[in-house]
């Protein structure tokens, strides 16, 4: 016993110096009769007492990344930009939550008016097949019925089609995605810069473009659903492309521009116009012919269908009209479901954006193109990344792009040429 005793005090020594080595000051008195008496407590509290100070260390490191970072000087511009921020997460879920409401809208009216033209139609069906035993006011009130089934749906259809509820579901999740992006975008400014009047005016505008980009109500604004011209998205204000001046210590330089550099965004830019932006104009443009296809037969077909159970047990229509209330009510039933079950307006609004998201990327490369003092352009270099990125490319394939787009240019057809973007 006495052995083991010494043997553990030993022990403990040795851990104490070796945590005074790692410059841990702990403070222990360690008496044989103590020691003794609580053998099996002193190690296991010592090592808990240790794990509670690194503990208690990582929660105060990670507390520490967790600090925002402020401005060391609460100006006018940054109380302001702060609002503005505010406004901007008050956008952002409203957006969102509009959004969701719209897409529930459009699922219950789908179901609501599928439900409601198969009832009519079964009603319609009915009525053909009801024998001599049947009393003629069921005969007419499964008529009447049907009839003014076919009849409410023709009507929930008009305003259905005319308002596309999947492409406005779509439209606020853009606007919620894009406000969520200008809010980080104001925070970063808040972080690394020290915000001007120029900052401010420049995330009003922004506000205010998305505002005009995505509405919320209903009446009045809401975007056209069936344009006669089909142009991308434009979510950003005119002009907003601000060229910074490089803050630095006055040396000449190219900031990050070179000539070759510039040629390699020409031909970048050349190719998103050619190729990427003017395909997703083109998908639009098919994808809404459609949807005004779909638009214009789902309440003709209701409407013919209401008029056939209408006129159904006339001497002079016969079965005719039975087969118009069952066989356009099925149509109806499949052209409802094409339109608003497959979302054609989401797509015809999401290809849109995505063309828009070209747009945006080529006025970038423009307008640093067009500024002639490279030291007032943004960051050639940066910005050949921001393009690789956004294009999902690396920087050796973008390059590649460039040099294999100039080398073919005269010698391949534009049908064959490689598109920009491997994202979309």
């Amino acid at each position: 016993m006495f052995m083991a005793t010494l043997q553990a005090a030993s022990f403990c020594c040795c851990y104490s110096s070796s945590s005074s080595a790692s410059f841990r000051k702990i403070k222990a008195t360690l008496n044989a009769q103590k020691f003794q008496s609580s053998n099996h407590h002193s190690l296991p509290r010592l090592l808990a007492d240790e794990l509670n100070q690194s503990k208690r260390l990582q929660t105060f490191k990670s507390a520490l990344t967790q600090i925002e970072m402020k401005p060391k000087i609460e100006t006018k511009a940054v109380k302001e930009l702060y609002a503005i921020m505010e406004i901007v997460a008050d956008r952002t879920e409203m957006h969102k939550n509009i959004g969701s409401q719209r897409d529930n809208w459009n699922r219950l009216l789908l179901t609501s008016v599928n439900g409601m033209t198969v009832t009519a139609a079964t009603m319609a069906g009915l009525v053909a097949v009801s024998g001599v035993g049947v009393s003629a006011p069921v005969i007419l009130a499964l008529k009447l019925s049907s009839s003014l089934l076919y009849m409410a749906v023709t009507g929930i259809l008009l305003v259905m089609n005319n308002i596309q509820p999947s492409q406005l579901a779509e439209e606020q999740r853009n606007a919620s995605r894009l406000f969520k992006q200008l809010h980080e975008d104001i925070k970063m400014t808040l972080a690394l810069q020290n915000p001007t009047e120029d900052d401010v005016e420049d995330a009003m505008n922004k506000v205010l473009a998305l505002d005009k980009a995505y509405p919320l109500p209903l009446l009045g604004t809401m975007l056209d659903k069936f344009p006669k011209k089909v142009e991308p998205a434009v979510w950003w204000p005119k002009h907003y492309l601000k060229t910074q001046q490089e803050k630095g210590n006055g040396k000449v330089n190219r900031n990050g521009w070179n000539e070759k550099l510039e040629e390699e965004m020409r031909e970048v830019l050349g190719v998103m116009k050619r190729k990427d932006e003017a395909e997703y104009v083109r998908l639009s443009k098919v994808v809404l012919k459609l949807n005004k296809i779909l638009a214009v037969c789902g309440p003709l077909f209701t409407g013919l269908a209401a008029v056939g159970s209408i006129l159904q047990g006339l001497p002079f229509i016969g079965s005719w009209g039975a087969f118009l209330a069952v066989m356009f009510g099925a149509l109806a039933t499949v052209v409802n479901t094409v339109e608003h079950g497959g979302q054609v307006g989401m797509v015809f609004e999401m290809y849109r954006d995505s063309a828009g998201f070209f747009r945006l990327m080529e006025e970038t490369i423009e307008s640093n193109l067009k500024e002639e003092e490279a030291d007032r352009r943004e960051n050639g270099e940066l910005l050949e990344v921001k393009v690789a990125l956004q294009l999902g490319r690396s920087l050796s394939e973008l390059r590649d792009l460039a040099s294999t787009t100039s080398s073919l240019a005269s010698r391949i057809s534009p049908d064959k040429e490689e598109f920009g973007s491997k994202l979309f």
